[in-house]
């Protein structure tokens, strides 16, 4: 909530309640919110967390473009990558951070550059884990 500042309300920012009573309240919302969100964790299963954290690694077009281009060669180079694609370095470091996060890639450093191949262990466990949600 924004306010406007004037000379009639020069502080911009609202007073704020340190009651006890406010404080107890405030304490139960965030315990409200703390039970609901290990509620959710405790509904989900190990593979349906899995496979939703592959899915999110995949969620991006570049990635998606970096995984089948590793899956259709060995390995292969950031340097080559960025040539390849028509995008900032450092945007490329960050996809390629996230589809190792996730596990779908590993990386070597051969000083000065990052040599990228396909996990293939991971790779294989997401084909079976989409496939057996798809019911493919």
């Amino acid at each position: 909530m924004y306010r406007l500042i004037t000379m009639q309300n020069p502080n911009p920012f609202p007073k704020i309640n340190l009651s006890p009573a406010c404080c107890i309240t405030n304490l139960f919302t965030f315990v409200r919110k703390s039970t609901n969100s290990m509620s959710i964790k405790s509904v989900t299963t190990d593979e349906q967390q899995r496979i939703a954290r592959y899915a999110k690694a995949m969620g991006h077009p570049v990635r998606m473009y970096v995984l089948e281009l590793l899956s259709s060669q060995s390995c292969c180079y950031s340097g080559d990558l960025s040539e390849d694609l028509p995008i900032a370095k450092s945007t490329l470091s960050q996809h390629l951070k996230e589809l190792k996060d996730a596990g779908l890639i590993q990386g070597e450093i051969e000083s000065p550059r990052i040599k990228y191949c396909l996990n293939k262990e991971s790779w294989k466990e997401a084909q079976i884990l989409f496939k057996n949600f798809l019911g493919i």
